[in-house]
């Protein structure tokens, strides 16, 4: 059996999908794959945690480590005796990494890897490009990653329509910075041109979703896809961080407030439904109490809905490290007033939805998930990764679903 714990991105959720079928395609056994994230140091030390906890419950299974924290500093984790295996980033996508652990000759290739366990489970990501030629100053993930990668259309079409017939309704296109899609292509295509003939490829798909986008660099073509076309869900995740200009500058981040604020108001012009997301950085170095404000406020103006907020995170080797540091009661403090105001935001929109009939995907557990990416609790019998149409009437124990 071959098991995965994954921490981080939903690029990381991808890549543990795929080495975990890589895995068992070279005929490795009784083994956990555990793919880590360099995003903060909350995140490596549950890592470590993970791995010795991994090696008590599980002493005769084989550790294999790889993800960006242990790309990052791999002596740290090459000294970690509960480990058996550290696999590069660049090389963890290769069925020849996992051939090489197995003793089997590496015949596979990515297109032919075997289905997951679990067909038609909920949705399959599909990573069209991989690391980042931006350096904010907070961020350590281009140093595990590197520069910036696409992939071909032809190839994305072709995965696509592999996880089709596997049973997926929904796709998720991901990566590290997917704005930056095809600037190192030939006739650099833009995201939008690429989606656009991706689409136009696979006709059936029902559901198309995109991950993380920078503010900065929504091109033409994909906002016309914003306003005509069903299958882009309206769902817009924003890679914000902050809603305080100087704040931004010191991020070395490309947007201002003003231009999220624009984008927020021309996107819900062409699709009236459409709602978003946001990462956003609680305490970055230097933020006042008036900076702070300025990105509470910005989330409200913009009315978001769904809020990824944590409390900033001194990466070594950052710039932002560097700066003088917000105090860490204050960071969480931030923190939590961010994540109040995404459960009220949040709240709101379920409120909405009662008397309403929607589309579902059907998710693990009875849980569905709106094209707004609201999740619902159904009632009846549905199959996994089935489209449904269900009627909200309420949200059970005023908890939200």
């Amino acid at each position: 059996m071959i098991e995965t714990v994954t921490f981080g991105c939903r690029l990381n959720i991808s890549e543990s999908e795929r080495m975990q079928r890589m895995a068992a395609a070279a005929g490795l056994t009784d083994a956990v794959i555990v793919n880590t994230c360099a995003v903060t140091a909350e995140a490596e030390r549950q890592a470590g945690q993970a791995i010795r906890r991994l090696k008590r419950e599980k002493p005769q299974a084989r550790i294999i480590v790889t993800g960006c924290a242990a790309q990052i500093d791999p002596e740290k984790y090459a000294a970690m005796r509960e480990i058996d295996h550290l696999i590069d980033n660049d090389e963890k996508l290769n069925p020849a990494s996992f051939a090489k652990l197995s003793g089997q000759p590496a015949t596979l290739e990515n297109s032919a890897l075997p289905p997951p366990a679990e067909a038609a489970m909920q949705r399959a990501f599909i990573q069209i490009q991989n690391g980042c030629n931006h350096r904010c100053t907070f961020c350590i993930i281009p140093y595990g990653r590197g520069a910036s990668r696409s992939l071909p259309s032809p190839e994305i079409a072709a995965q696509t329509k592999t996880r089709m017939a596997e049973g997926f309704n929904e796709i998720v296109l991901t990566g590290v910075d997917i704005a930056s899609y095809g600037r190192d292509l030939p006739d650099t295509p833009s995201l939008g041109a690429m989606i656009r003939n991706l689409l136009a490829a696979v006709p059936d798909l029902r559901r198309l979703r995109l991950s993380s986008l920078d503010p900065a660099a929504i091109d033409g073509d994909l906002w016309q896809l914003i306003a005509d076309e069903p299958r882009l869900m309206p769902h817009l995740h924003l890679s914000l961080q902050a809603g305080d200009d100087m704040v931004l500058k010191r991020m070395k981040r490309r947007h201002s407030r003003d231009d999220v604020l624009r984008l927020c108001d021309r996107a819900r012009n062409l699709r009236p439904d459409i709602v978003f997301g946001a990462d956003i950085i609680a305490g970055f170095p230097t933020e006042s109490d008036a900076m702070f404000e300025n990105t509470y406020n910005l989330v409200e103006q913009c009315g978001l809905t769904w809020l990824h907020v944590f409390p900033y995170s001194a990466r070594k080797g950052t710039p932002a490290a560097k700066m003088p540091q917000t105090h860490g009661s204050l960071r969480k403090e931030r923190a939590e007033r961010l994540r109040a105001f995404g459960e009220s935001a949040a709240r709101r929109h379920y409120e909405a939805l009662i008397g309403r009939k929607t589309e579902v995907l059907v998710e693990k557990n009875g849980i569905g998930c709106t094209p707004h990416f609201a999740k619902l609790k159904l009632r009846g019998d549905a199959r996994v990764g089935e489209i449904v149409a269900a009627h909200c009437i309420g949200i059970e124990q005023a908890k939200v679903l």
